[in-house]
């Protein structure tokens, strides 16, 4: 046992071993040996032991349980109902027992056997609503519908002031074919409670599979507009009539006026406002009815982050972004810890040309960050602040920024081709920068502006000839015509020593960009200038 709490478990079976050949009656000997031969996935070995340990110490609960839970692990259900029989008759206080045995007698299918055990429950806590209809549920699986109608009739019987169990009892003698009978109590019910949702619910359920679908509507009104009727209860409920409305073609009428009748009532939480909406979505309403309706759930309950943030794209859709950043500023009051919000709020100043809006709006969305973060939002962040950053002067910041992001994901090519395109610009670290934008070109190998920053960086390092290869590549795929790659393109055929089309590159490029002193002067000059 010392090896043992010392982690030493190789000398610890070497040892428990040794103790079984000293004596080999050793009970606890085998009982830990079998636990090591479990982590050696010797599941065999391991019951056998556990099964000596009981055997040679027949009144050890703690030898006992285990081997029970071995049998059943093992599905050895008789076996396992035995050793759990044996450790009742031990300790007639443990009622987790005979929760064991109900169950383990319902896997053999021994019905009698369950009820008894039910019964030895019930004389220990006293009759329940859970095992009066545990009971009946097992009479009813054996085909003695009275005795089921019987127990729930005592139960009812018993607390004749809880309508719920007059429910109960009604609700069996409808599974067991006493259709007169149950109804008659469901109207009694419904006399005594008029809004008793339990009886309004199997009546509707009843009317159902009868096929009285205007007798189902009504009782479906009277339920969902019940203010006794749960949330939960409304929801089954519309689903069930929108499942309904789908099979029967699909006409959104019917449900869309249900579901604003309830509306019109107050509201405990957001539930029905959220469904209408999804459903409303389902159905590819107009976007400013599904708009409305999410709304009306954030009114109800101003914190429902989901409903905001699909708000949220519908205004970065339809590019209105002071409502983006309304939106998003509203939610950081009641959803603080919502990246999403921080990080949209951003990107729309960023669409904006407020840079130090969006920068503050990335710096505040990262002290929310934690482990369980999402990391390709995380990267996200950092790769837009590391932008600003840049763009605001900040370069050393920015550089941090991107290596952040590269931290939370290491393949997130935009933050790459900047941060390696960057520090070419700077001469710096330009193997790192070759490493990183050669990842980009492997990813995107279509991509004009990658190629061209792969080339540039090439360029720096005066591997020319390579360069060109890339350059030209780039050009092939500059649909939009960019007068700084068409300048590099130019900058890179000059140092392989063709002026020429050096120069007819630069001419085009200032043709795009005629304010570029610097083309001006390598046109005139016929060779490369450095900025």
């Amino acid at each position: 046992m010392v090896q043992r709490q010392k982690g030493n478990n190789d000398a610890a079976f070497d040892l428990l071993q040794h103790c079984i050949q000293l004596n080999p009656k050793a009970a606890e000997a085998y009982y830990f040996l079998a636990q090591y031969y479990q982590l050696m996935k010797n599941d065999s070995v391991a019951g056998q032991y556990y099964l000596k340990a009981a055997e040679l110490e027949p009144d050890n609960t703690t030898f006992l349980e285990t081997v029970a839970q071995s049998y059943v692990n093992d599905q050895d259900y008789p076996n396992a109902i035995k050793i759990v029989e044996r450790l009742y008759s031990l300790d007639k206080s443990r009622d987790d027992l005979l929760e064991m045995l109900y169950e383990l007698y319902q896997q053999v299918e021994d019905y009698p056997k369950a009820i008894e055990t039910l019964n030895r429950i019930e004389a220990a806590e006293g009759k329940s609503e859970r095992l009066s209809y545990a009971k009946s549920e097992i009479y009813t699986k054996q085909g003695q519908k009275q005795a089921a109608i019987d127990e729930m009739k005592a139960l009812a019987r018993q607390y004749p002031n809880d309508l719920n169990y007059k429910g109960m009892y009604a609700d069996m003698l409808l599974r067991n074919d006493e259709e007169e009978q149950a109804l008659r109590l469901y109207n009694e019910i419904l006399a005594e409670e008029p809004d008793n949702t339990r009886a309004l619910v199997s009546l509707r359920s009843y009317y159902r599979v009868q096929g009285e679908t205007e007798r189902v509507d009504s009782i479906t009104e009277i339920i969902l507009l019940n203010p006794a009727t749960t949330t939960e209860q409304r929801i089954y409920l519309m689903r069930q009539m929108v499942g309904e409305s789908e099979r029967a073609g699909g006409d959104s009428t019917k449900v869309l006026e249900m579901f604003h009748k309830m509306l019109q009532q107050p509201q405990k939480n957001a539930d029905i406002a959220t469904l209408c909406a999804a459903y409303m979505d389902l159905k590819k309403m107009p976007r400013d009815t599904v708009s409305a309706m999410l709304h009306t759930v954030l009114q109800i309950a101003p914190d429902n982050a989901s409903a905001r943030l699909q708000l949220v794209s519908f205004a970065w859709d339809d590019k209105e972004l002071d409502e983006v950043v309304n939106l998003c500023q509203e939610a950081r009051q009641y959803n603080p810890e919502e990246m999403a919000f921080y990080y949209y709020q951003g990107m729309a100043y960023y669409q904006q040309d407020n840079r130090d809006k969006a920068l503050e709006a990335f710096q505040n969305g990262i002290s929310v960050i934690t482990q369980e973060s999402n990391p390709a939002i995380v990267s996200d962040f950092y790769a837009v602040m590391g932008d600003l950053l840049h763009q605001k002067g900040l370069t050393q910041q920015a550089f941090e920024a991107y290596d952040s992001c590269l931290q939370w994901k290491d393949d997130n090519i935009m933050c790459m081709n900047n941060y390696a395109y960057y520090l070419s610009e700077l001469g710096q670290q330009l193997d790192k920068a070759e490493q990183m934008s050669y990842k980009t070109i492997k990813a995107d190998p279509k991509s004009a502006t990658y190629l061209d920053t792969y080339a540039w960086i090439l360029f720096m390092q005066g591997r020319y000839a390579e360069a060109k290869v890339y350059i030209d590549q780039a050009l092939q795929n500059d649909s939009d015509s960019s007068a700084v790659i068409i300048e590099h393109a130019g900058d890179i055929y000059a140092k392989c020593g063709d002026t020429g089309r050096a120069v007819e590159l630069w001419q085009q490029a200032q043709q795009i960009d005629p304010e570029n002193k610097i083309l001006i002067r390598k046109i005139k000059r016929r060779k490369y200038i450095s900025k």
